[in-house]
This record gives structure tokens, sequence and C-alpha cells, in this order.
């Protein structure tokens, strides 16, 4: 199985065809799946769980060297806004997942004489499109 670079793992604000993140430095990603414990007398002492049952959810997190783009602005204002918005990560294999989001983190950060930089969490609302 071949490695794949982190350099091509991409958060993409809008459609699959969207922009990417400016100055992006990591990317990561979260896929939650809840359990559901339907476990009985009759299950012989062992935990049984019920598949495709309870709340799946993703989460998102990207950092990067503050750029002042245009994205830059439009993810500001959404996170501002506390709204849901469409976003995409965009895999190296050219795989992606599409789905609402809503910014529950924004931050940027500066020290005298480096570089300021951000990072952002994002959380799924609704379906996840993977293709």
């Amino acid at each position: 199985m071949a490695a794949d670079r982190g350099f091509d793992f991409l958060l993409r604000e809008g459609a699959v065809a969207g922009t990417t993140l400016a100055g992006m430095r990591a990317t990561g990603m979260t896929l939650n799946n809840e359990m559901v414990d339907v476990t009985t007398k009759d299950s012989a002492g062992a935990r049984t769980l019920l598949a495709a049952a309870g709340i799946q959810s993703l989460t998102i997190s990207a950092s990067g060297v503050f750029t002042d783009a245009a994205v830059e602005e439009t993810i500001r204002g959404y996170a501002f806004a506390r709204s849901l918005n469409i976003f995409n990560l965009l895999f190296p294999n050219a795989d992606t997942l599409q789905a609402s989001f809503y910014i529950s983190q924004y931050g940027r950060n500066g020290d005298y004489n480096i570089e300021e930089v951000y990072d952002i969490t994002l959380e799924s609302s609704g379906a996840l499109t993977y293709a």
C-alpha cells in the first residue's frame, strides 16, 4: 500500500470545486459513530451493539498561516454569523467528503517576530456525502 502526501489532504469552502483554505499547513478529520448498546441477559455476557444506529458526526480541524485571502474573510464571516455552510475534504486519492458544517471554533494567533496563524474546528450537520 502506497503512502499519501499530507500536502494533498485539503479542506475546501463550498462545493467540490470550491476554494481551498489559504495558507493551510495541517488538516485533520475524526468520524464519530455513536454506539447503541442492545445487550440483554441473552447476550452471554458479551456486549451487543446495534449496527448502523446512533448518531454519526464528523469533526474537521485545520490550521495554517494567515494570509488575509478572500476565502479566510469568508470563513471568518461564517464563524461570526454562526451559520451552517458547505465544506468538503479532498483526499489524496481524489475522493471527496462533503457536508454542511458549523464552525465551532475559530482562532488567530500571532507572537512577536513570527507569522500570524489561524486554526478552525468544524462540526458536521446532516448527512455526509462520500464520493
